[in-house]
């Protein structure tokens, strides 16, 4: 069988993987993790980080292999083993976890220009914002021109943005000095940190954003050449990107000590470089962090696009978002997408929200998604479903999936209650687009068990409403 032009090979698939993962937060990681924990609590983090992420990596290779007529991964994992709403609200919150990072990559590129041209400050002065704008709808139409020609140029970009990382590295190995690392490694002498296990809670919101992307394959499942490749692209993408956030965030500890680390400007790679090599080190970060954000935003421009789409293409979203142009792309979900991203843009502008802030939110609201994709590979093994009978992969499957779920709620209760009812907020509007396409279809809006979902949800929003009138909540 001949396949389309538009057909994604393992390559570009791997490249979508890496390019989605590698935006902004691994230049920023040295700061935000010193910010929050010390050495010891760190590496604890990782190694629970490194077996949480990959029990999700397995668990989208394996429901992308045993599952190949469900396409466009995490919503339609979530609504084939738990519902119409439950695959809407992973579609929705997907979505804006999606284009929250996009606003946070906007203002950390600016905010990184302003280390040259003080008139962009921190990303979010008018002439920034202006700029910003510019930059998105340039993105908006290279994106409208195809989606293999956006994944070609996402290559590029992934392969120019690793060089420096992989620099940094080698620099940092040579540099690494084991007294700076074990300096009050267990975080002793900075009391506000809390017992080691705190700090790792601290830091896990921090993990899941650089993580974010590892199921940029199984959403372009249906585009792929061939269906073994998105598992492959998956796990392949997720032990690259993970080997490098641990050399750059550890190095990094023992080239500058935690205080120092806490105190930088982000991207704080830039400023441990120049540590230690003089002011090109800041420059060679800074030119791969623009080109690294650039290949992030036109990744996260096509999975926000595709996941809108392929929710409508199903029916679960209303159908004005299944509309595609001559180069079969999405325009209306690039519209609607672009058009928040925008409005997100403007905001910064009267908000006193940092990177930081959108980079928290953007990360909570992936949680609920990739808790049930998780619960999905769970409940196909208590089953049996796609297994012939009680075998060993079976077995393996299951407790592959049991981690993965753990993890996922795990990551809910240490990104604590404020993420949790300001995600509460972002999801309950969502209601709209759902009851939409229900009407479309003449069907009822809710099952009884979504009812309960729906109330939980709303209930959740209003908290956060009342708390951010209140101040007791802020962004």
């Amino acid at each position: 069988m001949s396949q389309s032009p538009s057909k994604l090979r393992l390559s570009a698939l791997i490249a979508l993987v890496v390019g989605s993962m590698i935006g902004g937060g691994i230049f920023s990681l040295p700061q935000n993790m010193a910010a929050r924990a010390d050495a010891g609590a760190i590496l604890i983090g990782w190694a629970i980080t490194a077996v949480g992420m990959l029990t999700l990596a397995f668990v989208f290779q394996t429901l992308a292999n045993r599952k190949p007529e469900l396409e466009s991964g995490v919503y339609a994992y979530a609504k084939a083993g738990f519902g119409d709403y439950m695959g809407f609200s992973s579609a929705w919150g997907y979505w804006i976890s999606a284009w929250l990072g996009n606003v946070g990559y906007f203002v950390l590129l600016f905010s990184t220009l302003g280390y040259f041209v003080p008139v962009f400050g921190e990303g979010n002065t008018p002439i920034a914002i202006a700029c910003a704008s510019v930059l998105l709808w340039t993105v908006h139409f290279v994106v409208m021109r195809g989606i293999k020609e956006a994944a070609f140029i996402n290559q590029v970009t992934t392969v120019a943005k690793i060089v420096p990382l992989i620099m940094f590295i080698v620099i940092a190995a040579v540099a690494f000095k084991a007294d700076i690392f074990t300096l009050d490694i267990w975080g002793r002498n900075n009391p506000e940190f809390g017992s080691v296990m705190d700090q790792v809670r601290h830091m896990m919101l921090v993990t899941v954003f650089v993580f974010i992307g590892i199921e940029g394959a199984s959403v372009y499942s249906a585009r792929a050449e061939k269906r073994s490749d998105v598992g492959r692209a998956t796990v392949i993408g997720f032990i690259g990107v993970l080997a490098l956030l641990v050399l750059v965030n550890v190095l990094s500890l023992g080239i500058m000590t935690q205080p120092e680390l806490a105190k930088l400007q982000n991207p704080s790679l830039a400023a441990v470089l120049e540590h230690i090599v003089g002011p090109w080190g800041a420059l060679l970060i800074s030119v791969g962090l623009a080109i690294s954000l650039l290949g992030a935003l036109l990744s996260w421009a096509l999975l926000c696009a595709e996941i809108l789409f392929a929710t409508a293409k199903d029916k679960t979203m209303p159908a004005f978002l299944t509309r595609e142009n001559a180069n079969r792309v999405p325009v209306n979900a690039m519209w609607l997408t672009n058009s928040m991203i925008q409005l997100f843009l403007l905001i910064t502008l009267f908000s006193a929200g940092t990177y930081t802030s959108l980079i928290y939110l953007a990360s909570s609201m992936i949680l609920v998604p990739y808790l049930w994709s998780a619960a999905y590979a769970v409940l196909l093994c208590v089953r049996g479903e796609t297994y012939q009978q009680a075998t060993a992969e079976r077995s393996k499957d299951l407790l592959v999936g049991v981690i993965a779920l753990s993890y996922a709620v795990w990551l809910l209760y240490a990104g604590g209650l404020k993420y949790l009812l300001l995600s509460a907020l972002l999801y309950a509007p969502g209601v709209i687009l759902f009851a939409k396409a229900r009407h479309e279809q003449g069907m009822p809006l809710f099952t009884t068990f979504e009812k309960g979902i729906f109330t939980a949800v709303i209930s959740g929003a209003g908290l956060a409403a009342y708390g951010l009138y209140s101040g007791l909540l802020s962004l």
